[in-house]
């Protein structure tokens, strides 16, 4: 059995020594499992796939001013340091309902139980800039509904000025 280095990245393929290292690991459990192969369109495809490479100082730029704007904003939110996606804390315990506040909000995120990870929520940085900037002041409103008691009214379905 092929053993894939723990210290591989995936989500940059450092070199071709990695790529080649999960390429054996893959084609192992392919062969194990004998239905993971790929279909025909993606065996064509797989020679130009090896040559993308993500914009990783883009994603840190997109990471950081994310962090930044929600721990501002109160959010508690760790700095991660190798992936797209980030996991605030909830500031209600009910993670499922804080995230139909932001979906009221316009702000599409999933509930940190879905990951294992009740208490938090996952928002994914794949997102262009743009979108980013459009959904921060979703992100303000929400956490300030929390802070006004009006968290609760999602729930029941009652709008904020009593209907």
């Amino acid at each position: 059995m092929v053993e894939v280095p723990r210290a591989a990245r995936v989500h940059r393929l450092a070199d071709r020594e990695e790529r080649e290292a999960l390429r054996e690991g893959i084609f192992t459990i392919q062969a194990q499992s004998a239905w993971l192969f790929p279909n025909a369109l993606l065996q064509h495809a797989l020679a130009d796939l090896d040559e993308l490479v993500l914009d990783l100082e883009h994603l840190q730029r997109k990471r950081d001013h994310m962090v930044a704007a929600l721990r501002e904003m109160g959010y508690q939110v760790h700095l991660p340091e190798g992936t797209f996606y980030l996991f605030p804390k909830t500031p209600i315990d009910d993670d499922r309902l804080f995230a139909r506040m932001l979906m009221d909000e316009g702000v599409f995120v999933m509930p940190g139980p879905i990951f294992e990870m009740p208490g938090y929520f996952r928002i994914c940085l794949t997102a262009n800039d743009e979108m980013i900037e459009r959904g921060l002041p979703g992100f303000a409103r929400a956490i300030a509904r929390v802070g006004s008691g009006r968290a609760g009214r999602v729930a029941t379905g009652v709008a904020d000025d009593g209907r």
